[in-house]
């Protein structure tokens, strides 16, 4: 398809759906006048399950291989490590590979060719002793308040950080030069990274790089999607019953459409994933119980029908036609189904993909709560004998006159005796406390 695009096409490809690209001189310079295809890179920190919003960036790679683009795909394993520990140093291996698995079926699913994708993972070049002294470079000349700064919105903020989330930002800047590439692509989100990047570079000897960003695509509950909360995400493996009861608990207020996720998983995912396997115009449908279902072949068209929860009827005969949460969601939740069954056939097919998901993510381990044993009591059939009596001697005369005398000290022909007693008992009874002067 790219043989058959102009310049100018590749370009608005490219550019399609895009929230801000810095740089974009950068990106016309190698289209028009170098005549090559443009090299990007996409990274992802291989921690949590890749759930869902994974199809946003997928959507945005398959533009860039339709425009001839050369794209490279950074399993960042080492990053997922220094980001506050969230992915275990043992288990980081096989989180790449299982992530590897998942971009790869994703992008087949929607019909994207990866003759032009590359892998490539990031301990296989990032432990090098040239990548090492270049991260020593860019520590020379970067600020610790810069570093803390670019790292704030993907980075995880905890109270008492740690060394590693400083270098991270760091090392994603490194990761341009590196993989020899012309342009970064992520989510707004990651702004402050690239701009970090664009100004620091260029001082230990580097050229600058274009940078294109995605809108963030915000999760069920309305806030980010994040792979750490999984009431905001559907796993790309979820079930149909665990994508069903997610998708019935994510709040979708009547007539609001800011903030709300069922909305905004059509608008990003729903509608550009259809026009890409239709190759034409995107449609997403909402069938309704009395009638023909709604059809929408744009996003704004579909948020103006939900804030006014109806659409205006064609004929005075025709069944009521309504845009509400009632039938959006079963709408959203039998599309998404659909667009998950190929990638979860394709895992139950995968003996390799289902072993590599047991070794990134196993199951945490069941701890056996150990039996009590019941105090039935000294009257139960079966309970413990009753406390033996403790056997005591009979009182002599000179143990009678062994007396506590008031100031606690003890007088008598016994007094040794009962200093060296060796249980309550036979100290009190040899002592008669009831002589004593002022004895309760």
């Amino acid at each position: 398809m790219a043989d058959t695009l102009s310049a100018d096409q590749k370009i608005a490809l490219i550019h399609e759906n895009l929230q801000e690209v810095l740089k974009p001189e950068i990106i016309e310079d190698v289209i028009r006048k170098q005549d090559r295809p443009l090299v990007i890179y996409w990274g992802t920190a291989t921690t949590g399950r890749p759930h869902c919003g994974y199809f946003v960036p997928m959507i945005k790679l398959a533009h860039f291989l339709r425009a001839g683009c050369t794209v490279k795909v950074l399993l960042a394993d080492i990053h997922g490590f220094l980001d506050n520990l969230k992915a275990p140093i043992e288990l980081v291996k096989f989180r790449a590979e299982y992530y590897r698995y998942v971009i790869t079926t994703l992008l087949k699913s929607i019909g994207v060719p990866i003759e032009n994708l590359e892998f490539v993972l990031g301990s296989s070049y990032q432990l090098s002793e040239k990548y090492t002294m270049d991260l020593f470079r860019l520590c020379s000349v970067v600020t610790e308040h810069d570093s803390k700064k670019a790292g704030a919105e993907v980075v995880k903020q905890v109270a008492n950080p740690t060394l590693s989330g400083l270098i991270y930002p760091l090392m994603q800047a490194l990761d341009e030069e590196h993989l020899g590439v012309d342009a970064q692509f992520g989510g707004v989100d990651q702004r402050k990274i690239f701009t970090l990047a664009a100004e620091q570079l260029p001082k230990v000897g580097y050229k600058e790089r274009a940078h294109l960003m995605n809108p963030m695509v915000p999760g069920l509950q309305g806030g980010k999607m994040s792979a750490s909360d999984p009431d905001s995400k559907i796993d790309i493996l979820d079930t149909e019953e665990v994508t069903k009861r997610k998708l019935k608990k994510a709040p979708a207020a009547p007539k609001e459409v800011d903030g709300n996720g069922i909305i905004s998983f059509v608008e990003y995912v729903l509608l550009p994933v259809n026009a890409l396997k239709s190759g034409g115009k995107p449609r997403f449908e909402v069938p309704q119980r009395n009638g023909d279902p709604l059809v929408y072949e744009d996003i704004q068209t579909l948020k103006n029908d939900y804030k006014e929860d109806k659409v205006e009827l064609h004929s005075q005969l025709a069944p009521p036609l309504t845009l509400s949460p009632q039938t959006l969601k079963p709408a959203v939740t039998a599309a998404l189904c659909a667009l998950l069954a190929p990638i979860q056939a394709e895992y139950q097919k995968s003996r390799e993909w289902q072993d590599i998901t047991l070794k990134a993510y196993p199951p945490p381990e069941v701890k056996k709560k150990e039996k009590k044993v019941k105090d039935k009591g000294s009257r139960h059939p079966g309970g413990a004998p009753p406390p033996k009596e403790p056997i005591l001697e009979p009182r002599t005369e000179e143990a009678a006159q062994t007396e506590t005398q008031p100031d606690g000290s003890i007088q008598g022909p016994k007094k040794n005796e009962v200093n060296l007693a060796t249980g309550v008992e036979v100290a009190i009874e040899a002592l008669d406390v009831n002589k004593v002067d002022g004895a309760r």
